[in-house]
């Protein structure tokens, strides 16, 4: 059986996640959701197996071997936050929030900012394959 990238599991309604951030995006019909849309597009790219999931009552999360990064929008910024972004280079220097934290780092997107598209697509990247490495060198306990 093959997995779906959309996630595992159904949403709200008995619809998929990808349906879900699909209907969010329409929802906010502003700024917010063609970033959102934009984000997401790019995520994509960058890592062809990601998949979607819908957590936390409503927020998109994109995952592989691990949460890479999650989509929030507030009135005044749509956020992306990487779970492990403290362990990332950002030699484009996009992270720009939550960088007090020792663990997460995010980017806020405000109204008619550029998307730096190749710098966010290698950063997604890594994520990526931090994930992947991390879920490696795990080992099996010996008994």
């Amino acid at each position: 059986m093959e997995k779906s990238k959309s996630g595992p599991k159904q949403g709200e309604g008995g619809k998929s996640p990808s349906q879900l951030i699909d209907a969010r995006i329409q929802e906010l019909s502003d700024w917010r959701g063609e970033t959102l849309a934009r984000v997401r597009i790019l995520i994509k790219q960058a890592e062809p197996d990601v998949v979607e999931e819908w957590k936390w009552r409503g927020v998109p999360v994109w995952s592989h071997a691990g949460i890479i990064c999650t989509g929030e929008t507030y009135k005044n910024v749509v956020k992306m936050t990487f779970a492990k972004g403290a362990a990332l280079e950002d030699p484009s220097g996009l992270f720009n929030s939550s960088l007090e934290g020792n663990t997460r780092r995010a980017i806020d997107f405000h109204e008619g900012e550029k998307i730096d598209e190749e710098a966010l697509k290698a950063l997604i990247r890594a994520a990526a394959a931090l994930n992947t490495s991390a879920r490696s060198q795990k080992r099996p306990r010996s008994t």
